[in-house]
Formats: C-alpha cells, sequence, structure tokens
C-alpha cells in the first residue's frame, strides 16, 4: 500500500511540488501503476525472444553510386564573396 507520504516523497525526489489536493488522485494512481506492474511481473515470458521494436524494422538504403556535381567553379560563381578558391563568410569568432 502506497502512503501519501510515499508520494511526497517521490515527488520530492522528482523536484515536483504538490498540492494537498492532489495526494490523494496521485496516491490511487501510483497504486494503480504498481498493480499492474505486479501482474504484468507474473507473467510467463521464457519463450519470448527480447525485442527492441514491435514491428521488424528494416533501412531503406539507395544505392551509393557517383554521379556528376558541381565544379568548383561553377559552386563559387553563385558565392558573394570568395577567396582562394573557396567560400568567404564574416567572421563570427574573434
Amino acid at each position: 500500500m502506497i502512503s501519501k507520504n510515499d508520494v511526497r516523497y517521490i515527488a520530492a525526489l522528482a523536484r515536483m511540488h504538490l498540492e494537498d489536493k492532489d495526494l490523494n488522485r496521485l496516491t490511487t494512481n501510483l497504486e494503480d501503476i504498481l498493480h499492474y506492474i505486479d501482474q504484468l511481473e507474473k507473467l510467463d515470458v521464457s519463450d519470448i525472444e527480447p525485442t527492441s521494436h514491435v514491428l521488424s524494422l528494416q533501412n531503406v538504403f539507395r544505392k551509393d553510386e557517383t554521379r556528376p556535381s558541381l565544379s568548383q567553379d561553377k559552386s563559387l560563381s553563385i558565392s558573394i564573396s570568395q577567396e582562394k578558391g573557396s567560400f568567404k563568410v564574416p567572421q563570427i569568432i574573434e
């Protein structure tokens, strides 16, 4: 059985401020949660393999193929400012 003091203690650990009017409801909620966990602990799951997700997941990757890209000159042609074959940007760190 969970007491109101237990709920106050848990709330203090979580650095939560609880109003007295909420203590009854939260005490009941915590008891219900712990009762449900107790039911789950009684299940026999010895034949069930652990999973990280209930659905099988598969990554979809495209084939890694080389393709033509922009030349350096064409890339720099749209730049506002350039220097020594590179984009020139305003200095932000002194």
